[in-house]
């Protein structure tokens, strides 16, 4: 989770849903978030706080420069002490070629409001080259334990 986002979370700057419990600020619509693939070779972690094209796959094929949008359509839950938010769908590139290997996934917050886009957190997998394949990115199922976004 990137720390700027911690900071970002607690001044009301995104909305994964559209209303908190029992909250006098009630949002009316949750912001929308991108997923983005960068190379080996990038530097990303929790000092990471904005989009950058830097290190990220070339725009090219199926690929386009800020990744591709994340299915947000279930809301933040909490389970005992623990909150949690998963994207309800997988992240999936047909025809892939990359430029090159990356493992890395940048969760940035693509709302309109934002001069830019703000980085959510960075997820790290194994590396992975494609030439012309599909590759996807299967979300952890949306509990306390496993879920994406974890806050506990």
């Amino acid at each position: 989770m990137c720390t700027s986002f911690k900071t970002e979370l607690l001044n009301g700057s995104h909305a994964f849903g559209t209303q908190a419990t029992n909250s006098v600020r009630t949002v009316t619509t949750k912001d929308t978030f991108n997923g983005a693939l960068y190379l080996a070779t990038a530097s990303l972690g929790a000092g990471t706080t904005v989009y950058s094209a830097t290190g990220e796959l070339a725009a090219s094929g199926n690929y386009t420069a800020k990744g591709a949008a994340i299915t947000n359509a279930t809301a933040p839950q909490a389970t005992g002490t623990t909150a949690f938010w998963t994207p309800s769908a997988s992240l999936v590139w047909n025809a892939l070629t990359s430029s090159g290997a990356f493992d890395a996934l940048l969760i940035i917050n693509m709302k309109s409001t934002n001069v830019t886009e703000l980085a959510v957190s960075v997820h790290t997998f194994s590396s992975q080259s494609v030439t012309a394949g599909t590759f996807t990115l299967t979300m952890p199922t949306n509990d306390a334990t496993t879920g994406l976004i974890r806050i506990a």
